[in-house]
């Protein structure tokens, strides 16, 4: 069975103090939860803190939401992966759909990425997903196929093994609409087809897909309970830690 995993990214939310106190309240919340991979993805300036918090608990670690594909030089406002592993990121997130749409990140640039993430040692989150506009033009499939094959293009199945996908349908991420739990399954299915025919069976049966895109704890255990959703890539509910909580105890709950 594959380990579920419920990641908070925050993006450009959350100070230090509120980092903090966002940590006394969810931690206590979900101190005996052992039986999925728990991570916060905090803002650059609040990683030193909450890996400090997270190095005296065994079940949630810290991830980054963006690193160089550089591994050092003259790259203003870059962060590289050394840097990250230096404050013991465990996961980072590439190529979400905000990089890619506001910054211009490419498939190749994702890529490259990839590569320099998984070299260090760092575990990526890669982030694929449509528009509404290519969702109405019926090019989910050929979009997905598109972002994986280019995103992953020369990993190995090693490599394979220690990424997270995330699907991200952008028109569900912030909106309040969500994919419904048939839509999202049916994405997620094509996602493990694809990797399939890029490396193996065994190796898209083992890796973990998880959704993201307006998941909150109302709707967490109808997406969670299809068989290849693995999990959720949380954005505006990870910012409030009981909400947050309520999404792991919701996800928990399916496996009792």
């Amino acid at each position: 069975m594959r380990k579920k995993i419920i990641a908070a990214n925050w993006k450009m939310n959350m100070t230090v103090n509120e980092a903090d106190s966002f940590l006394d309240t969810f931690l206590l919340e979900v101190s005996e939860e052992n039986r999925l991979d728990m991570v916060i993805i905090p803002p650059f300036t609040a990683i030193p803190r909450v890996s400090e918090r997270l190095n005296k608990v065994q079940n949630v670690k810290v991830g980054a939401q963006n690193l160089s594909a550089e591994k050092g030089g003259a790259f203003t406002g870059e962060i590289s992966a050394s840097m990250l592993r230096e404050l013991f990121v465990r996961n980072v997130i590439i190529g979400h759909s905000e990089r890619r749409a506001l910054y211009g990140e490419t498939d190749a640039i994702v890529n490259k990425k990839m590569h320099t993430a998984l070299e260090a040692s760092l575990k990526p989150i890669l982030c694929v997903g449509e528009t509404l506009t290519q969702r109405d033009a019926g090019k989910v499939e050929e979009v997905l196929e598109t972002q994986l094959k280019g995103s992953l293009a020369g990993l190995t199945a090693k490599e394979l093994h220690e990424t997270v996908i995330a699907y991200e349908p952008v028109w569900a991420i912030g909106t309040g609409r969500t994919a419904s739990p048939a839509q999202a399954q049916v994405a997620h299915a094509f996602i493990r087809k694809v990797i399939e025919a890029i490396s193996d069976h065994s190796t898209a049966d083992k890796i973990r897909i998880q959704y993201g895109g307006s998941v909150k704890p109302d709707n967490t255990e109808a997406l969670m309970s299809q068989p290849d959703i693995d999990g959720a890539l949380v954005g505006g509910a990870s910012l409030d830690p009981r909400a947050f909580s309520e999404i792991v105890k919701h996800t928990c709950k399916l496996l009792d």
